[in-house]
């Protein structure tokens, strides 16, 4: 989490601050090459040896629910996620930090006009997501092995909930979070070779009939 508090600020006043008024297929390209010069350092740095963290699940234990047994930490991290949810929901919604948030994603030009400092809004809201994601990946950690290449696998979930929530909405994540979870999960116990198919097929099947995603928003302005 130091790590992302350190690293965040620099990528995005170094990097990203100079791609905002480019389309976004641009940015995208040069995050996912950021990410891969990224894993070559983590790779350099702590080797290529897995890591195990399995103490949560021996320590919290399990859950019967009549034939089933369920580890009690995912029940914790299903608690987290809607926690987390629910805070960010009322951080945008609610408060006089998050409207203006809104407002400067949306329509940046003007927010500079209204004396709004935008590029201190880009880098604490780049910062910010980067330590939500290092919280979340030392709250997940237990759940996996812990190796380089891991974060290929949560980009491409990550896009696929994207993509079917649509851009900018935290229900439409939330949605696609739990659309994607069950499909994954589904087709893993049932039809493990095409995994990975069917989270392609459910997006292709939502672009289809939605192709903004099921709660697509308004575009931003360009700066």
């Amino acid at each position: 989490m130091i790590v992302a508090l350190v690293v965040a600020p620099l990528i995005e006043r170094g990097i990203l601050r100079f791609m905002y008024a480019k389309d976004e297929v641009v940015i995208m390209l040069i995050t996912y090459a950021l990410f891969l010069i990224l894993e070559d350092v983590i790779k350099l740095v702590w080797g290529v040896d897995p890591y195990f963290i399995a103490e949560p699940y021996g320590l919290l234990g399990s859950i019967e629910f009549g034939e089933l047994s369920y580890p009690t930490y995912n029940l914790i991290l299903v608690g987290i996620a809607i926690a987390s949810g629910a805070g960010l929901t009322l951080l945008l919604q609610g408060t006089r930090v998050g409207k203006l948030l809104r407002t400067v994603i949306h329509d940046p030009e003007v927010s500079r006009a209204m004396g709004i400092n935008v590029d201190r809004f880009y880098l604490v809201t780049f910062t910010f997501g980067a330590l939500l994601a290092a919280i979340g990946g030392a709250f997940t950690a237990p759940t996996v092995s812990v190796v380089p290449g891991l974060g290929v696998e949560i980009i491409v979930l990550s896009f696929a909930v994207i993509v079917i929530g649509g851009m900018g909405s935290l229900p439409g994540a939330a949605l696609g979070a739990v659309i994607v979870g069950l499909v994954r999960s589904a087709a893993i116990h049932y039809a493990p070779a095409v995994e990975l198919f069917v989270i392609y097929f459910v997006m292709a099947l939502v672009l289809a009939f939605r192709p903004r995603g099921l709660f697509s928003l308004a575009e931003p302005r360009k700066i």
